[in-house]
């Protein structure tokens, strides 16, 4: 099969194309051929060895694939080859065939696409775990996304506005905000316009938001503390910015606020069953229109360094996705 292969440590330009061995089925797990997989930035960080998982080499990259079941191991009963499913793994889903656990995998509804399938997987699950769960946000509250362009913001947005939540987006540029806005968001702040808190005050009549989702960290986090509400809650997503912020503690104090950390990989880990049920939650509002997981952009598998980079530009509004057949 084909497969994207790192071979030794290092950017996008290092990842090759190579005809491999189907990965091999272990106990409890299904085999998927891969119609799409999306690309994150645990996809960029992992071939460089800077995520905290560090494979050995050669390994296929890529944790989020979609397309229909091949083969099951002989103790799993909850898939069945023919299935369309979305499944999760560390690694492998940059080829032709992934190996899966059943215990995650997702049945696709009918109406949903592959693509979407693959896309919705690691930003909407982020994303509805910190709304939902983590950061308890309720109808008419004032959610602020950070990044609003990317994969997971945008989800943030799509959920927030599903969630009856008045939704502020910070993103860069009046294309992506014209999206973010048809998404649900009421007003987009440039952050390249200068600081974002200040627009953030004003538009929230001096009060800051009552939830502020942040997948970038650095100064955005650190402005966040300065546009939250009393008894608001900062969503700690993800550093796409580079830099892990240090909080003083006397800011959270006087606001009365809550730093909450959001590890979707720890939820599945801590709570199988509550993972399950997120997944079903948002597979149901997607098949039913509810929720819109958007592609930015769609590669081949041999152009999966191209991917990457397009994803790291910034310049793409939405989830990047590569697919197999072109």
């Amino acid at each position: 099969m084909r497969a994207i292969v790192c071979e030794e440590y290092g950017g996008p330009e290092k990842l090759v194309l190579r005809e491999i061995d189907p990965p091999e089925l272990g106990p409890g797990q299904v085999r998927l051929r891969v119609e799409a997989a999306a690309v994150t930035f645990v996809d960029l960080l992992m071939p460089q060895g800077k995520y905290q998982v560090k494979p050995d080499v050669p390994f296929t990259p890529g944790s989020h694939g979609a397309g229909e079941v091949l083969e099951v191991a002989g103790d799993v009963t909850s898939v069945k080859p023919g299935d369309r499913i979305y499944g999760y793994a560390p690694w492998g889903a940059l080829a032709e065939e992934m190996a899966v656990d059943a215990a995650c995998t997702f049945a696709l509804p009918a109406n949903v696409e592959t693509k979407i399938g693959a896309a919705y997987g690691n930003g909407y699950g982020t994303s509805l775990h910190a709304l939902r769960d983590r950061g308890q946000l309720q109808p008419g509250e004032t959610l602020l996304v950070h990044g609003a362009a990317g994969g997971v913001g945008l989800a943030a947005v799509d959920i927030g506005r599903a969630m009856g939540a008045r939704v502020i987006a910070t993103a860069a540029g009046p294309e992506k905000a014209a999206v973010i806005k048809e998404y649900g968001a009421e007003a987009v702040i440039d952050y390249t316009q200068g600081p974002f808190k200040d627009a953030g005050k004003e538009l929230t009549g001096g009060r800051g938001a009552d939830v502020i989702y942040d997948p970038v960290g650095g100064e955005v986090f650190d402005q966040s503390l300065h546009c939250i509400n009393w008894g608001g809650r900062l969503l700690v997503v993800g550093f796409a910015g580079g830099t892990i912020p240090k909080a003083p503690a006397n800011l959270p104090l006087l606001k009365g606020a809550a730093i909450v950390g959001v590890s979707l990989g720890g939820f599945r880990l801590q709570d199988p069953d509550g993972y399950r049920a997120l997944h079903e939650t948002l597979l149901e509002m997607i098949g039913a229109g509810r929720l819109e997981p958007r592609i930015a952009a769609a590669f081949p598998l041999e152009n999966t360094a191209d991917a990457l980079i397009a994803m790291t530009k910034r310049q793409t509004i939405g989830r990047v996705v590569v697919t197999m057949n072109g």
